[in-house]
């Protein structure tokens, strides 16, 4: 079943990350701002990627001093949609 799910960050420059997940795969990863080279890339990565992998590879990454990061985020919007 193909799951369509927005979530908004916190403590980063983007400002809203869109997904679509069918059978606990990434189909689609969208960033809304942030800086657009690194959030494209992260997106392309993660597409075709198992949701649990993907949280396991992303979650706790860091950006400069900030205590989280885009891909961090990123990993953050894929636990909320499977509590969704």
């Amino acid at each position: 079943m193909k799951k369509q799910f927005s979530y908004t960050p916190k403590g980063v420059c983007s400002r809203q990350i869109d997904l679509v997940i069918e059978d606990n795969v990434i189909v689609d990863a969208k960033f809304t701002g942030g800086c657009s080279g690194n959030t494209q890339g992260v997106a392309a990565l993660v597409i075709g990627m198992d949701v649990d992998e993907a949280i396991r590879r992303i979650k706790g990454i860091k950006c400069g001093m900030k205590d989280t990061s885009c891909p961090d985020q990123l990993s953050r919007a894929l636990e909320a949609s499977k509590e969704a």
